[in-house]
Order: C-alpha cells, then sequence, then structure tokens
C-alpha cells in the first residue's frame, strides 16, 4: 500500500484496538497491551507505528506517554 492518505492493516488494527480499548478501560492501552493485540512482540515497533499514526494527525498525546494518547479519528 502506498499513498498520503491510505493505512496500512497493521495501522488501522492499532486504531481499532485504541478505539475499542479506551471504550472499554476510560483510557488509551498501554504499547505492551496494543502490541499483544496486534501481534507485535516489540515495543520499539509499536512505538514506530504509533507515531506514524500521530504525524498523521490520526492521533494524538499529551506529554510523552502513549497512554495518554487521544484518537482522533477511526478507519
Amino acid at each position: 500500500m502506498s499513498g498520503p492518505n491510505i493505512l496500512s492493516d497493521r495501522q488501522e488494527a492499532i486504531l481499532r484496538v485504541i478505539g475499542d480499548w479506551i471504550v472499554e478501560h476510560g483510557e488509551a492501552p498501554t504499547v505492551r497491551e496494543i502490541g499483544a493485540r496486534v501481534g507485535l512482540a516489540s515495543t520499539g515497533s509499536v512505538a514506530y507505528q504509533l507515531g506514524r499514526l500521530e504525524a498523521r494527525g490520526l492521533i494524538s498525546r499529551t506529554g510523552h506517554r502513549w497512554r495518554s494518547c487521544r484518537l482522533w479519528a477511526q478507519p
């Protein structure tokens, strides 16, 4: 997949996990919780994907923790 407006399957899965988790728990999941749900063992890989989503304006965070992220759009 390419192009500026297309999300990868993994990015779509991460957005779904974040949205579902916020609805269920009232806060965003941790990087490890996201990784467990989308099949990524490396927290660095999850953080990379979160950074890409943040750069595209789909999520944001307050401070430096991903646990404080906010979802701006869902696929």
